[in-house]
């Protein structure tokens, strides 16, 4: 054998086992340099651990991953770890978030209302677009921009996606008048539509004025002011401040409602957190209504804004707070926007009522049993009848005038009225669990609507629907939905039943004026509002 071969083969193995060392070192380091380049996660272990786990999933995983939704998905689980209350708000939602806060969005200015897969006006804003080019209530979309929205199941968020955009641009919309049967397009100029989050206000007796808040917005300070003003014109002395099923809205709002009750230097709340020092905010001397006696209802959806209005009313001795005890919310948060159009609301403080009280409820982070609440709350029975109510005593506070309140868990009403289920039958059950009194009043007003929009006021509408037997007929229509009536159900809940057809068919005439004067007749927690004004 050749002496050179000899050597080469003698070598060989050596050189093969070198070669491979250097490889391995060679991947190690190439692999090492991928890992430095890639935010240096290895090298600086005290850097931002949820964020290099990201990117090593984005760089390393087995399957292709959308490391935005994945970021959206950590995001809203870290927040649900803190309290119920803080959130995030995806870009794509943060419009329709926001907007009924803000007191205005841009569309064409109409209600309406879905029946038979088709868009029925059910009435067009004063001076809004819709209304100043001609559309009126009862007429049907059938088309918007030419696509076809009549007949067709489209969900009612879609439409209402085509009829908003921005201010000053244009839509086009096709209507079927019923009166003419004529198909009739308009071209209509999106314009900004106002948002009332004061329902409505008007006089329930001499003396006595009512005004229905909904949330707290932008507006609404406003829009309390100018029926407070007209109510005061009209002879208003004691005013009902109806809160319930308003789960609140802006801070400042709801205190500068307050301060137009309460006397110059009275606190109307304070707010405390871990890096955000107490604050207090107190009343002024240009409150409006501080001659005016108050009482305001709540019941067990009435949260965070609306607590802290009756807070400061009840801890101020200023008023009498009636109905059932509220929601309990006592955090307040702060809506920090994000770069790319979203944005998180995190809890920053906890709010307390003018004697201390944090009316927060308790929870579990991360759990969803602080939503089941009310429900806990209705079996327990605390709808019914207040002795079901669990007292703190360790919780308990004095007002000033020597009334004892409560925190821990919303705002304890200082005369409790519950539910009231005189009315109740299995025939009232089914037909509100089936929306039925709604649906056949919507119908009738629509079927009906050239002949009863001649009555010009909601008395001589009333005495019309009675002449027209309008609640034999909802019994009949009963009947051919499939329920079962028998004449005990019908003596039992017929002045339940006919007040409620009565106010939702006049509100499809008259708006909410039209629709609360009906419905107080019928609800306990108004009338002994009025009795304790009348005592």
């Amino acid at each position: 054998m050749d002496k050179n071969n000899s050597r080469t083969s003698a070598l060989l193995p050596l050189i093969i086992s070198f070669s491979l060392i250097i490889g391995i070192l060679i991947g190690f380091y190439v692999h090492r340099r991928s890992v430095i380049q890639s935010d240096k996660i290895f090298l600086y272990p005290k850097s931002n651990k949820l964020l290099n786990v990201i990117k090593l999933i984005e760089a390393e995983y087995v399957d292709t991953v959308s490391v935005d939704r994945l970021t959206e998905q950590t995001i809203e689980s870290i927040l649900k770890q803190l309290d119920p209350h803080s959130a995030y708000i995806p870009a794509s939602e943060l419009q329709a978030v926001t907007e009924p806060l803000e007191g205005n969005f841009s569309g064409i200015g109409v209600q309406f209302n879905m029946q038979n897969d088709t868009v029925v006006i059910v009435n067009t804003i004063p001076n809004g677009p819709s209304a100043l080019i001609g559309i009126q209530p009862g007429d049907r979309i059938i088309k918007v921009n030419d696509t076809l929205v009549a007949g067709v199941k489209m969900p009612s968020d879609a439409i209402v996606k085509r009829l908003k955009g921005p201010k000053g641009t244009k839509v086009k919309v096709t209507i079927l008048r019923p009166s003419t049967r004529r198909q009739i397009d308009y071209d209509i100029t999106r314009n900004t539509i106002p948002l009332y989050s004061v329902d409505v206000s008007y006089m329930l007796a001499p003396e006595i004025g009512y005004i229905k808040i909904n949330q707290f917005a932008r507006t609404t300070f406003d829009e309390f002011i100018n029926a407070v003003n007209q109510l005061h014109m009209e002879g208003m002395s004691k005013l009902i401040v109806d809160l319930r099923g308003n789960g609140g809205g802006y801070l400042d709002v709801a205190i500068k409602i307050a301060d137009q009750f309460l006397d110059e230097n009275r606190l109307i709340v304070y707010t405390q957190g871990r890096a955000k020092p107490r604050e207090d905010f107190f009343a002024t001397a240009s409150g409006i209504c501080q001659n005016d006696s108050v009482v305001v209802l709540i019941d067990e959806f009435s949260a965070s804004a609306s607590e802290i209005l009756a807070g400061a009313i009840q801890d101020n001795d200023r008023g009498l707070i009636v109905g059932r005890r509220s929601f309990g919310k006592g955090l307040v948060q702060e809506q920090i926007p994000l770069s790319d159009g979203s944005a998180v609301r995190l809890t920053v403080a906890r709010y307390y009522t003018p004697t201390g009280r944090c009316i927060q409820k308790p929870y579990t982070p991360g759990s969803d049993e602080y939503y089941k609440d009310i429900t806990q709350r209705y079996l327990h029975g605390e709808f019914l009848t207040k002795d079901s109510i669990k007292l703190n005593d360790s919780l308990k506070y004095t007002t000033p005038g020597g009334r004892t309140v409560y925190g821990g868990g919303g705002i304890m009403p200082d005369i409790f009225v519950g539910v009231d289920t005189s009315g109740f039958s299995k025939l009232y059950d089914e037909v509100t669990d089936r929306g039925l009194i709604y649906r056949f009043a919507f119908q009738y007003s629509d079927n009906n609507r050239l002949a009863l929009s001649r009555f010009k006021t909601v008395e001589s509408l009333r005495d019309e629907l009675r002449k027209r037997k309008v609640f034999e007929l909802f019994i009949d229509f009963v009947g051919k939905q499939g329920l079962k009536v028998n004449s005990a159900d019908i003596k039992a809940s017929r002045k339940l039943i006919s007040t409620q057809l009565e106010a939702y068919i006049c509100r499809n005439f008259f708006d909410n004026k039209g629709f609360y004067p009906i419905m107080g007749e019928i609800d306990n927690t108004l009338k002994k509002a009025v009795e304790i004004f009348s005592r």
